[in-house]
């Protein structure tokens, strides 16, 4: 038994609790010092915090774990201009054997003067080797000459269902892929990593996760990292509470096999069925009521209700949960229209009442809003973006922006809000998305002391629970993890600074002391001064 006291401990249901203490893995009781300290005397140890913030661990509520372990060693194609980009391949390009590919992440063409890049840029930095970059948004990719003879494209090629092979006024095939199945003609050129590496990549990235104070993940990526995600759980070394939600790809696999929503240990269960609705802002993708702006694109639909309907009736009858990457305010509008539709089938036959989710809920007509807390749908949301796509939004959206990643709006209208990153889209650092949400600002303070669209900031005390307790209960484990309370799991962070005192501008500096999990020390700054045993 432990006793921690003289701490700064957050937990709306105990205000005012200075002292707690954990035994066999979980918080045994919360209260005053002068509580604790005479009412469990012959403690193993007994720890003055001095003064130290407590928060409960954290929780992204949508990453992509496996994509951000492969990003850790990628160009990191994040530039002001495309010619730094390109100065970042051919150097790391330079270093590569003769026929390896050459890998990146990040880039953005609305931050570039020329825009997108093209194949033959590429091909002039590459030295003759494959080069595949995916774009910021994951939803392009932007690829050299050799990489698409690899994968057989040429200018004749045809565009797949729900992917786009940019061309020039010519016709000539760019470089620029859009969407997963435009992406998928050049990733299925690059060998598949083997369970052993996927396995080792995320070895690598969980104590990461640690250090920023994440101690649980909702994931989004595909079927192999569930797959090495169930090797890291057996294995037990590295304790790290994951919701594994599937592609729809995968469904009927599990559908066969018999896996529910739910199912498995509080640190590995399955989520919902992941489907995407429409593309993203950046590449103009992302489905809209009305044509961006000084063009005449709306986007493009990937679902319609009724797909999304068919979609989900075979899923909840086979006791699946449904989540939905949703953008536009058109793709949300008809996401929420099959969900209307899904919750009367769900009644009409007596099935379970799901908690569905949409992804991102980035722009949403303002008609839309209540129903979201009406049809009980989870708004999972990613306040990073906001203050990333701003200028971006601004220049694609005109005044639909007020309507745009409105954070406020949404949890005002009743909606269950949970928070995450789109990691490795935005930075993993939570403190980073907290920041974003409070602040509505950039790292730099930009645009200003209000922020970008200050009407739809959120509280300190709304970020903190929409990172830790409200996604823990989305999952039904509401009562056991996500917060510090009696009969919960012991999972925590130490901070050294009180975030509720600071300025809220430095917010994004934090960087907890000790991470907690179960009880256990699993990460620790050599500057603190304590020790657990």
């Amino acid at each position: 038994m432990i006793i921690i006291y003289n701490a700064n401990i957050f937990s709306p249901e105990h205000p005012g609790a200075s002292a707690l203490v954990l035994d066999h893995g979980h918080f045994i009781a919360l209260g005053t010092d002068e509580d604790i300290l005479t009412g469990f005397p012959g403690a193993d140890q007994v720890i003055d915090l001095d003064g130290k913030t407590i928060w409960p661990g954290l929780t992204d509520a949508h990453v992509h774990l496996l994509t951000l372990a492969e990003t850790m060693s990628m160009v990191d194609c994040e530039t002001d201009t495309l010619d730094q980009c390109l100065e970042r391949v051919r150097q790391s390009a330079q270093s590569l054997p003769p026929d390896a590919w050459v890998r990146g992440h990040g880039w953005n063409q609305n931050l570039w003067r020329e825009g997108f890049g093209t194949a033959e840029m590429l091909d002039r930095v590459t030295g003759g080797r494959p080069a595949y970059l995916t774009a910021k948004s994951l939803h392009a990719a932007w690829a050299n000459s050799k990489a698409l003879a690899f994968a057989g494209i040429d200018d004749q090629t045809p565009n797949p269902p729900g992917g786009i092979i940019q061309r020039d006024a010519a016709g000539k095939a760019t470089g620029i892929l859009f969407e997963a199945d435009g992406m998928a003609l050049v990733e299925s050129a690059i060998k598949t990593p083997s369970l052993s590496e996927n396995c080792q990549k995320l070895r690598t990235l969980i104590p990461e996760l640690w250090k920023m104070g994440l101690v649980s993940a909702h994931d989004f990526d595909g079927f192999d990292c569930w797959q090495a995600l169930q090797v890291i759980h057996q294995e037990g070394t590295l304790p790290f509470r994951v919701r594994k939600h599937i592609p729809f790809s995968h469904m009927n696999e599990f559908i066969a096999a018999g896996l529910r929503t739910n199912f498995g240990s509080d640190f590995l269960h399955l989520g919902g069925v992941k489907l995407f609705s429409d593309g993203a802002l950046g590449p103009q993708t992302a489905a809209m009521h009305q044509p961006y702006e000084d063009t005449s694109e709306t986007g493009k639909l990937l679902l319609t209700s009724d797909e999304i309907f068919e979609i989900g009736q075979l899923a909840v009858k086979n006791g699946l949960a449904l989540a939905i990457h949703a953008i536009g305010d058109r793709a949300n509008h008809i996401v929420l229209n099959a969900y209307e539709r899904l919750r009367a089938y769900e009644l009409s036959h007596h099935l379970p009442h799901f908690r569905h989710r949409i992804e991102h809920v980035q722009i949403i007509h303002p008609s839309d809003l209540p129903r979201l807390a009406q049809l009980d749908i989870i708004a999972s949301v990613q306040p990073v973006h906001a203050p990333s796509d701003m200028k971006m939004a601004d220049q694609h959206l005109g005044t639909r922006v007020e309507h745009a990643y409105a954070y406020r709006d949404i949890s005002d209208h009743g909606a269950t809000v949970i928070l995450g990153s789109d990691a490795p889209v935005e930075p993993v650092n939570p403190f980073f998305g907290i920041h974003a949400a409070v602040t509505r600002q950039q790292l730099d303070g930009s645009p200003g002391p209000n922020g970008w669209q200050p009407q739809q900031r959120l509280s300190l005390s709304e970020a903190i629970k929409g990172f830790s307790q409200t996604p823990a209960e989305t999952t039904g484990r509401g009562t056991k993890i996500g917060k510090i309370g009696a009969g919960a799991c012991a999972d925590f962070i130490i901070l050294d600074k009180d975030p509720f005192v600071i300025p809220p501008s430095e917010l994004a500096q934090i960087q907890p002391m000790a991470t907690f999990i179960d009880g256990h020390c699993v990460s620790q700054t050599p500057e603190s001064d304590f020790e657990f045993e």
